[in-house]
């Protein structure tokens, strides 16, 4: 039987497929999960990595810091992502390492007049010790405090800094992110909150605190005092593609990336 030039080259590219299909090895992503804070600059930069390392894939889902760090612990992923004061002792086996740094800001809807308010009316507000925006001196409202849900790298950070110790009020309500807490104050006068600094738009006003604005300036200079380290944490015996995207990410180019998009670069 005699088949035509282009049903030989159909065949034989077919039969190449097929031996690559089952020959060559799967490479396995780079797995990454926690912070929903520094998750869409992680996204980014494995954007970028991946596009200098086409072979490679980075794949980055949230969760929040303590799902990162349980997935790391667990082997679940390859690198966990944590922002918060400190990493509990459990895991103090595994690798970690700081990649950035992040302010935390206090926001209120543009229509409220506050502007300032003192650290102490800060976790007076959000312990419910001041419920009404006129024990602030100024409009006679209740004040509707937005806090992150538990298990927030930033929730524990804020309460550790800011309520120190009291409990956050009964009457807060939750979001699971930065940019769900921006828009409940954006849709909300009385309310109050806290994000990110990288997360900040005109759609909500920061306030400051003291005197001193929320800043990666000020953070930096260490006069604004509500901030917290990235955590990135490798699980236990990592892959040498995680390492080397972690090393990445400490890299001039990843740093400056960082820095663009609203975070404070370690290096």
């Amino acid at each position: 039987m005699r088949i035509s030039w282009k049903a030989a080259i159909f065949i034989l590219l077919f039969v190449l497929f097929i031996y690559v299909s089952f020959t060559a090895k799967p490479v396995l992503p780079i797995r990454l999960a926690g912070s929903t804070a520094f998750q869409p600059f992680a996204e980014k930069l494995a954007e970028k990595y991946m596009e200098e390392h086409p072979s490679i894939t980075v794949d980055v889902q949230g969760g929040g810091s303590a799902v990162g760090i349980m997935a790391s612990q667990q082997g679940i992923v390859d690198i966990g992502m944590a922002d918060m004061l400190s990493l509990p002792h459990d895991i103090d086996y595994l690798e970690r390492t700081v990649v950035a740094r992040d302010g935390i800001a206090v926001i209120v809807n543009p229509a409220n007049k506050a502007n300032e308010i003192s650290f102490d009316q800060l976790g007076k507000i959000f312990s419910g010790e001041i419920n009404n925006w006129k024990d602030v001196s100024f409009d006679n409202a209740p004040i509707r405090v937005i806090s992150r849900e538990e298990g927030s790298g930033t929730k524990k950070s804020f309460d550790q800094l800011v309520l120190n110790g009291k409990k956050l009020t009964r009457e807060a309500m939750f979001q699971d992110s930065n940019g769900t807490i921006r828009e409940t104050v954006r849709s909300d006068p009385n309310a109050i909150g806290y994000i990110s600094i990288g997360y900040l738009t005109s759609n909500v006003k920061p306030l400051l605190i003291d005197g001193i604005a929320a800043t990666n300036e000020n953070v930096k200079a260490g006069i604004y005092k509500i901030s917290r380290p990235i955590f990135l944490i490798l699980k236990a015996n990592p892959k040498d593609a995680a390492r080397k995207f972690l090393n990445y990410l400490l890299e001039a180019e990843a740093q400056k990336i960082i820095a663009s998009d609203g975070l404070i670069p370690v290096k």
